[in-house]
Protein backbone atom coordinates (compact mmCIF):
# COMPACT_ATOMS: atom_id res chain seq x y z
CA UNK A 1 0.00 0.00 0.00
CA UNK A 2 1.19 3.28 -1.01
CA UNK A 3 -0.32 6.37 0.87
CA UNK A 4 0.12 10.39 1.74
CA UNK A 5 -1.10 10.84 4.91
CA UNK A 6 -1.81 13.99 7.65
CA UNK A 7 -1.23 13.57 10.85
CA UNK A 8 -4.39 13.66 12.11
CA UNK A 9 -5.73 11.16 9.84
CA UNK A 10 -3.25 8.69 11.19
CA UNK A 11 -5.48 7.09 14.32
CA UNK A 12 -7.82 6.18 11.68
CA UNK A 13 -6.19 5.08 8.96
CA UNK A 14 -3.46 2.12 10.68
CA UNK A 15 -6.82 0.92 11.60
CA UNK A 16 -8.11 0.83 8.29
CA UNK A 17 -4.65 -0.71 6.71
CA UNK A 18 -3.72 -4.29 7.18
CA UNK A 19 0.02 -3.57 9.14
CA UNK A 20 1.30 -6.12 12.13
CA UNK A 21 0.64 -4.38 15.80
CA UNK A 22 4.60 -3.73 16.63
CA UNK A 23 4.53 -1.58 13.60
CA UNK A 24 1.45 0.67 14.13
CA UNK A 25 2.61 1.23 17.84
CA UNK A 26 6.21 1.86 16.08
CA UNK A 27 4.84 4.52 13.98
CA UNK A 28 2.69 5.77 16.70
CA UNK A 29 5.75 6.21 19.04
CA UNK A 30 7.75 7.98 16.01
CA UNK A 31 4.84 10.30 15.29
CA UNK A 32 4.33 11.65 18.69
CA UNK A 33 7.81 12.02 19.65
CA UNK A 34 8.21 14.88 17.34
CA UNK A 35 11.60 14.03 16.11
CA UNK A 36 13.17 15.54 13.01
CA UNK A 37 16.32 14.84 10.86
CA UNK A 38 15.83 11.18 11.94
CA UNK A 39 16.96 7.79 9.96
CA UNK A 40 15.86 4.44 12.23
CA UNK A 41 16.57 1.28 10.15
CA UNK A 42 14.61 -1.54 11.86
CA UNK A 43 14.95 -5.55 10.63
CA UNK A 44 11.55 -4.71 8.51
CA UNK A 45 11.35 -1.64 8.14
CA UNK A 46 12.67 1.59 8.08
CA UNK A 47 11.25 5.33 9.24
CA UNK A 48 12.85 8.73 8.54
CA UNK A 49 11.58 12.28 9.10
CA UNK A 50 12.68 15.79 8.17
CA UNK A 51 11.54 18.90 8.09
CA UNK A 52 10.53 19.40 4.51
CA UNK A 53 11.32 23.22 3.03
CA UNK A 54 10.03 24.78 -0.02
CA UNK A 55 13.11 26.35 -1.44
CA UNK A 56 10.53 27.80 -4.21
CA UNK A 57 8.72 29.96 -1.19
CA UNK A 58 11.28 31.45 1.03
CA UNK A 59 8.22 32.82 3.00
CA UNK A 60 6.58 29.20 3.73
CA UNK A 61 7.88 27.73 6.66
CA UNK A 62 9.39 24.10 7.35
CA UNK A 63 6.92 21.21 7.59
CA UNK A 64 7.60 17.97 9.38
CA UNK A 65 8.12 14.95 6.97
CA UNK A 66 7.86 11.22 8.03
CA UNK A 67 7.85 8.26 5.93
CA UNK A 68 7.72 5.18 6.58
CA UNK A 69 8.87 2.03 4.59
CA UNK A 70 8.91 -1.89 4.73
CA UNK A 71 8.89 -5.04 1.75
CA UNK A 72 4.65 -4.22 1.54
CA UNK A 73 3.56 -0.62 2.55
CA UNK A 74 5.12 2.82 1.92
CA UNK A 75 3.56 5.65 4.06
CA UNK A 76 4.52 9.53 3.83
CA UNK A 77 2.91 11.51 6.60
CA UNK A 78 2.63 15.43 6.60
CA UNK A 79 1.02 17.80 9.26
CA UNK A 80 -0.99 20.43 6.55
CA UNK A 81 -3.23 19.25 4.31
CA UNK A 82 -1.91 21.46 1.23
CA UNK A 83 1.26 20.39 2.23
CA UNK A 84 -0.57 16.61 1.81
CA UNK A 85 -1.78 17.93 -1.51
CA UNK A 86 2.15 18.40 -2.73
CA UNK A 87 3.06 15.60 -1.81
CA UNK A 88 0.34 13.93 -3.18
CA UNK A 89 1.80 14.41 -6.80
CA UNK A 90 5.35 12.76 -6.50
CA UNK A 91 3.02 9.49 -5.68
CA UNK A 92 0.55 9.57 -8.60
CA UNK A 93 2.86 6.91 -10.52
CA UNK A 94 1.80 3.53 -10.76
CA UNK A 95 3.04 0.35 -11.15
CA UNK A 96 6.29 1.26 -9.00
CA UNK A 97 7.85 -0.95 -5.76
CA UNK A 98 8.36 1.14 -2.49
CA UNK A 99 11.62 1.64 -3.11
CA UNK A 100 10.98 3.29 -6.70
CA UNK A 101 8.24 5.72 -5.11
CA UNK A 102 10.45 6.91 -2.20
CA UNK A 103 13.56 7.46 -4.49
CA UNK A 104 10.82 8.85 -7.01
CA UNK A 105 9.40 10.99 -4.14
CA UNK A 106 12.91 12.55 -3.02
CA UNK A 107 13.88 13.10 -6.53
CA UNK A 108 11.07 15.40 -6.84
CA UNK A 109 11.70 17.34 -4.04
CA UNK A 110 15.05 18.14 -5.81
CA UNK A 111 14.02 18.37 -9.06
CA UNK A 112 14.16 22.32 -8.71
CA UNK A 113 16.74 22.77 -5.96
CA UNK A 114 19.94 23.43 -8.01
CA UNK A 115 18.22 26.35 -10.12
CA UNK A 116 16.63 27.78 -7.18
CA UNK A 117 20.20 27.83 -5.55
CA UNK A 118 21.41 29.39 -8.59
CA UNK A 119 18.70 32.19 -8.66
CA UNK A 120 20.11 32.62 -4.96
CA UNK A 121 23.70 33.05 -6.53
CA UNK A 122 22.65 35.94 -8.97
CA UNK A 123 20.51 37.71 -6.13
CA UNK A 124 23.80 37.89 -4.12
CA UNK A 125 26.27 38.65 -7.29
CA UNK A 126 23.83 41.21 -7.87
CA UNK A 127 23.44 42.89 -4.55
CA UNK A 128 27.58 42.58 -4.34
CA UNK A 129 27.77 44.61 -7.57
CA UNK A 130 25.08 47.25 -6.24
CA UNK A 131 27.49 48.01 -2.85
CA UNK A 132 30.54 48.22 -5.14
CA UNK A 133 28.04 50.75 -6.94
CA UNK A 134 27.82 52.92 -4.23
CA UNK A 135 24.50 52.18 -3.31
CA UNK A 136 24.52 50.68 0.15
CA UNK A 137 20.70 50.92 1.09
CA UNK A 138 19.62 47.98 2.79
CA UNK A 139 22.57 46.54 2.28
CA UNK A 140 23.08 45.19 5.50
CA UNK A 141 19.20 43.73 6.07
CA UNK A 142 19.84 41.82 2.58
CA UNK A 143 23.24 40.31 3.94
CA UNK A 144 21.29 39.18 6.94
CA UNK A 145 18.26 38.31 4.78
CA UNK A 146 20.48 35.99 2.74
CA UNK A 147 22.61 34.46 5.62
CA UNK A 148 18.89 33.61 7.02
CA UNK A 149 17.70 31.57 3.59
CA UNK A 150 21.16 30.12 3.40
CA UNK A 151 21.44 28.48 6.83
CA UNK A 152 17.84 27.09 6.29
CA UNK A 153 18.75 25.30 3.13
CA UNK A 154 21.85 24.15 4.72
CA UNK A 155 19.81 22.51 7.55
CA UNK A 156 17.60 21.12 5.03
CA UNK A 157 20.30 19.85 3.18
CA UNK A 158 21.65 18.03 6.23
CA UNK A 159 19.21 16.58 6.71
CA UNK A 160 18.19 14.81 3.09
CA UNK A 161 22.01 13.86 3.55
CA UNK A 162 21.56 11.78 6.26
CA UNK A 163 18.74 10.12 4.75
CA UNK A 164 20.94 9.07 1.52
CA UNK A 165 23.39 8.07 3.95
CA UNK A 166 20.91 5.36 6.10
CA UNK A 167 19.41 4.62 2.67
CA UNK A 168 22.99 3.46 0.98
CA UNK A 169 23.81 2.01 3.70
CA UNK A 170 20.92 -0.27 3.94
CA UNK A 171 21.26 -2.30 6.93
CA UNK A 172 18.14 -3.93 6.58
CA UNK A 173 18.63 -5.34 3.08
CA UNK A 174 15.18 -3.19 1.98
CA UNK A 175 16.92 -1.08 -1.21
CA UNK A 176 17.79 -4.00 -4.08
CA UNK A 177 21.44 -3.46 -5.77
CA UNK A 178 19.63 -1.73 -8.37
CA UNK A 179 17.79 0.62 -5.92
CA UNK A 180 21.23 1.66 -4.09
CA UNK A 181 22.61 3.06 -7.95
CA UNK A 182 20.06 4.80 -7.58
CA UNK A 183 19.64 6.25 -4.32
CA UNK A 184 24.01 6.99 -4.55
CA UNK A 185 23.12 9.03 -7.75
CA UNK A 186 20.61 10.88 -5.63
CA UNK A 187 23.18 10.93 -2.97
CA UNK A 188 25.40 12.92 -5.31
CA UNK A 189 22.91 15.42 -6.08
CA UNK A 190 22.20 16.29 -2.39
CA UNK A 191 25.85 16.31 -1.98
CA UNK A 192 25.85 18.75 -4.80
CA UNK A 193 22.98 21.05 -3.49
CA UNK A 194 25.13 21.02 0.18
CA UNK A 195 28.13 22.22 -1.40
CA UNK A 196 26.54 25.05 -3.77
CA UNK A 197 24.64 26.21 -0.23
CA UNK A 198 28.01 25.87 1.66
CA UNK A 199 29.84 28.31 -1.32
CA UNK A 200 27.28 30.97 -0.82
CA UNK A 201 27.55 30.93 2.88
CA UNK A 202 31.42 32.05 2.47
CA UNK A 203 30.31 34.26 -0.32
CA UNK A 204 27.68 35.99 2.05
CA UNK A 205 30.57 35.99 4.25
CA UNK A 206 32.81 37.66 2.32
CA UNK A 207 29.94 40.04 1.27
CA UNK A 208 29.82 41.27 5.09
CA UNK A 209 33.59 41.56 5.48
CA UNK A 210 33.73 43.25 2.59
CA UNK A 211 31.09 45.95 3.45
CA UNK A 212 32.65 46.19 6.58
CA UNK A 213 35.68 46.75 4.91
CA UNK A 214 34.22 49.60 2.54
CA UNK A 215 32.82 50.96 6.14
CA UNK A 216 35.93 51.41 7.53
CA UNK A 217 37.80 52.53 4.83
CA UNK A 218 34.82 55.76 4.27
CA UNK A 219 34.97 56.31 8.09
CA UNK A 220 39.01 56.38 7.98
CA UNK A 221 38.37 58.55 5.12
CA UNK A 222 36.25 60.91 6.91
CA UNK A 223 39.01 61.03 9.96
CA UNK A 224 41.55 61.87 7.29
CA UNK A 225 39.19 65.19 6.25
CA UNK A 226 38.49 65.71 9.41
CA UNK A 227 42.60 65.69 10.90
CA UNK A 228 43.73 67.68 7.98
CA UNK A 229 41.23 70.18 8.76
CA UNK A 230 42.28 70.15 11.99
CA UNK A 231 46.19 70.42 11.13
CA UNK A 232 45.18 72.87 8.89
CA UNK A 233 43.32 75.81 11.27
CA UNK A 234 45.92 74.78 14.76
CA UNK A 235 48.68 77.17 13.52
CA UNK A 236 45.75 79.89 13.03
CA UNK A 237 44.44 78.79 16.42
CA UNK A 238 47.71 79.38 18.16
CA UNK A 239 48.47 82.73 16.14
CA UNK A 240 44.77 83.73 16.76
CA UNK A 241 45.19 82.87 20.58
CA UNK A 242 48.53 84.74 20.70
CA UNK A 243 47.31 87.63 19.44
CA UNK A 244 44.30 87.72 21.92
CA UNK A 245 46.49 88.49 24.81
CA UNK A 246 45.91 91.79 26.03
CA UNK A 247 49.44 92.69 26.55
CA UNK A 248 49.92 96.65 26.77
CA UNK A 249 53.51 96.51 25.05
CA UNK A 250 52.53 94.23 21.24
CA UNK A 251 53.54 96.44 18.51
CA UNK A 252 51.66 95.43 16.06
CA UNK A 253 48.47 96.72 18.19
CA UNK A 254 49.41 100.01 17.49
CA UNK A 255 50.21 99.51 13.56
CA UNK A 256 48.11 100.71 10.85
CA UNK A 257 49.30 97.46 9.37
CA UNK A 258 49.12 95.06 11.67
CA UNK A 259 45.49 93.76 10.65
CA UNK A 260 46.03 92.94 6.85
CA UNK A 261 49.64 91.85 7.37
CA UNK A 262 47.86 89.05 10.07
CA UNK A 263 45.45 87.99 7.44
CA UNK A 264 47.93 88.03 4.63
CA UNK A 265 50.46 85.43 6.97
CA UNK A 266 47.39 83.72 8.27
CA UNK A 267 46.69 83.15 4.48
CA UNK A 268 50.10 82.63 4.05
CA UNK A 269 50.30 79.60 6.38
CA UNK A 270 46.95 77.97 4.92
CA UNK A 271 48.64 77.57 1.31
CA UNK A 272 52.11 76.63 2.19
CA UNK A 273 49.96 73.96 4.29
CA UNK A 274 47.66 72.44 1.73
CA UNK A 275 50.34 72.22 -1.05
CA UNK A 276 52.48 70.98 1.57
CA UNK A 277 49.36 67.99 2.34
CA UNK A 278 49.13 67.73 -1.09
CA UNK A 279 52.66 66.70 -2.36
CA UNK A 280 52.50 64.03 0.75
CA UNK A 281 49.22 62.81 -1.43
CA UNK A 282 47.39 63.27 1.98
CA UNK A 283 43.66 64.16 -0.47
Amino acid sequence: MQKVLAFHEVAQVLDEIELEDAKKRLLHEHLSSNQTASFESYPESLLCSFDWYDVNSPSVDTHRILIYLDRDDFFIFCKEQDIKDKMQKPMEHENESNEQMLHHFLFILLARDMDRIDDHEDLIIEAENAALSGYHHGYMSKILEYRKEILRLKRYYTQLQMICDGLIDNENGLISEDGLVHFNILHNRVDRCHAAVLNLQDHVTQMREAYQAQIDIEQNELMKIFTLITALFLPLTLMVGWYGMNFTHMPELGSSWGYPVFIIVSGTVSVALLLYFKKKRWF
